[in-house]
């Protein structure tokens, strides 16, 4: 009689880290494709102008000024980093979904695909209304908000610092619906609670883009909250639909156990 091979949640061990490491060294091929990419790109292409061109209205001369001699060379290094993980994102979140969830079935993983491809179009969706809009909106501001004794200058390395740190800020947000995904197929949040909360968190959206906004700018303001609050009303449909697809499953469960 042929003796059972172990299903992967059965292996020992020693497999398991074998398993590990093996999915580690494909992300971190992945990776460093995806940098090298991302830095031919950058540099070939010159990409920094076109970062700089929300603001360059409110520069003297439309161009940044630096005081590192490395700043130039550090920047576009950073720029192919952010870049970079975005696009081997996919890779690395499909092969650790592969590594902590062997127990799905081939159908389960066929859908995993195109989720985690979603994710990263959202990232990079929430990297460009930061890019576009939540940046030259906010340094307008506070350039609004000057003194007699106080002379604005802008150095390349504090925008592109703070406009890294307001893109991952973004790109996390716009991964609500995925979030959102997740907790209602595990069970912790259902359409019906989000709907409930819709108002708070319409309140809410809009509160912040009010703040961010400068003077009484109504257009601005919507410009800001739309995406955001739409977000939210788009992950109650995905809600929705996951939840939809949890009950008939847990349906057919029920069923099968009652035969």
């Amino acid at each position: 009689m042929p003796i059972d091979q172990p299903t992967p949640s059965e292996m020992p061990f020693l497999d398991h880290l074998e398993e590990l490491r093996w999915r580690i060294v494909k992300s971190l091929i992945a990776l460093f494709v995806c940098l090298g990419a991302s830095f031919w790109f950058s540099y070939s292409f010159d990409i920094l102008p076109v970062l700089v061109k929300p603001i360059a209205a409110l520069l003297p001369d439309g161009k940044l000024n630096y005081t590192n001699p490395m700043a130039p060379a550090t920047i576009l290094m950073q720029i192919s980093g952010v870049l970079g993980i975005v696009l081997a994102s996919p890779v690395i979140g499909y092969q650790l979904w592969c590594f902590l969830s062997p127990a799905l079935s081939l159908r389960e993983r066929k859908v995993i695909v195109p989720v985690l491809g979603f994710a990263a179009l959202l990232f990079l969706a929430g990297i460009a209304l930061a890019v576009f809009v939540f940046v030259p909106v906010s340094i307008e501001l506070m350039n609004n908000i000057q003194s007699s004794a106080l002379k604005p200058m802008i150095t390349a390395e504090a925008y592109f610092g703070f406009m890294f740190f307001i893109c991952l800020a973004f790109g996390a947000i716009f991964e609500m619906p995925i979030v959102v995904l997740i907790l209602t197929a595990l069970g912790l949040v259902t359409p019906a609670v989000l709907g409930k909360a819709r108002r708070w968190a319409a309140a809410i959206s809009l509160v912040a883009s009010m703040v961010v906004t400068p003077g009484d700018q109504v257009v601005g303001t919507l410009i800001l909250w739309l995406p955001i609050y739409g977000l939210y009303e788009f992950s109650i449909i995905v809600s929705w639909f996951v939840y939809r697809a949890r009950l008939k499953r847990e349906a057919a469960s029920e069923s099968i156990r009652a035969e």
